[in-house]
């Protein structure tokens, strides 16, 4: 025991490794294909909440195609960013398959941000005509951010419609990401215009339980994809009603998310990402459908990502070695 360590990996350390979207997009790629065919452990995850729309989660997960189990102890809220702080934050914890010691912790924002971003360029892979060139980002944070980067990794993209209810936000949003990937990126003034000029779409709000959605129906046109990374807080029921295919990340997931109150007017999922990827459940099938992915955020995107970033980290000598 005495002899035994772990390596440390900060925010900082874990940014310095520079793993780029799309070696992540194909990372979890991997992992919903072993978890379509049933060979990854995933149960659902267990929270506490100690304030209103905040939550702190354990997220375990097992990949054995990927030689990677862990969990990640995560944390979200909302009311962070009054003062100055990140709404999510945690760190993540990876352990030998062999021993099950522990041998890396690190901060896991950095890691939560791109795989949830890269989820959702996964869904788009399957389900968004791969022709697409425009997108609506709703809620211009983090997510905001890394979700354009995995669009952008995939698609012929040629233009941005940018909203947000803080002006600021939405300013600094439209320099950044216009600088970062060279694309044309124009703040809009209403959710509206940012939904019907876009045939990929991305909502990141908070998630709520109890939600004031925004975006109504007809807004989504005839053959574009949304991403609700914020469950279905931005969308009237009236709007999801006109969905042709809602897909999620993880349907035993989603009901239990619905045992807790959530998702208390949204229909079922037709398919997992699992069963999409691995073809058991069909993708798009026509140009004109209405489609919404509508991802949770699984440990199993972690897992597909953590061990990736020991093994860069260790390459580049990065970290903090620490005694168990």
């Amino acid at each position: 025991m005495s002899n035994h360590r772990l390596l440390y990996l900060s925010r900082a350390d874990i940014e310095a490794v520079n793993l780029d979207i799309a070696t992540i997009i194909k990372l979890l790629e991997i992992a919903f294909q072993e978890k379509g065919e049933d060979r990854v452990e995933i149960p659902p995850k267990p929270g506490i909440h100690t304030q209103p729309d905040a939550f702190i989660h354990a997220m375990p997960a097992f990949i054995p195609a990927l030689k990677s189990a862990g969990i990640k102890w995560v944390s979200g809220y909302p009311q962070n960013q009054k003062a100055g702080l990140p709404y999510v934050s945690g760190l993540l914890i990876l352990n030998d398959l062999n021993t099950g010691f522990p041998y890396a912790v690190m901060d896991c924002t950095w890691i939560t941000a791109y795989r949830t971003g890269a989820a959702t360029g996964l869904a788009a892979k399957y389900l968004a005509r791969p022709d697409s060139q425009t997108v609506g980002i709703l809620a211009c944070g983090v997510q905001g951010r890394t979700n354009l980067e995995a669009l952008a990794a995939l698609f012929p993209l040629k233009r941005v419609y940018a909203y947000d209810i803080v002006e600021e936000t939405q300013r600094n949003y439209v320099q950044e990401m216009t600088s970062k990937l060279d694309l044309e990126i124009i703040g809009v003034k209403s959710a509206r215009e940012a939904v019907m000029n876009s045939d990929l779409v991305v909502t990141s709000g908070p998630i709520l339980m109890h939600p004031k959605p925004t975006i109504e129906p007809d807004w989504l046109q005839p053959g574009a994809f949304g991403s609700a990374v914020d469950f279905d807080s931005y969308w009237l029921p009236e709007a999801i009603s006109q969905i042709d295919k809602l897909s999620t990340d993880d349907l035993a997931q989603f009901r239990y998310y619905r045992s807790l109150g959530y998702f208390q007017t949204t229909p079922d999922p037709y398919a997992d990402l699992g069963e999409i990827v691995t073809g058991k459940k069909p993708a798009r099938q026509k140009e004109e459908e209405r489609i919404l992915a509508m991802n949770l955020g699984l440990a199993l995107d972690d897992m597909a990502v953590a061990p990736e970033i020991y093994r860069r980290a260790r390459e580049s000598d990065l970290g903090t070695w620490l005694p168990l």
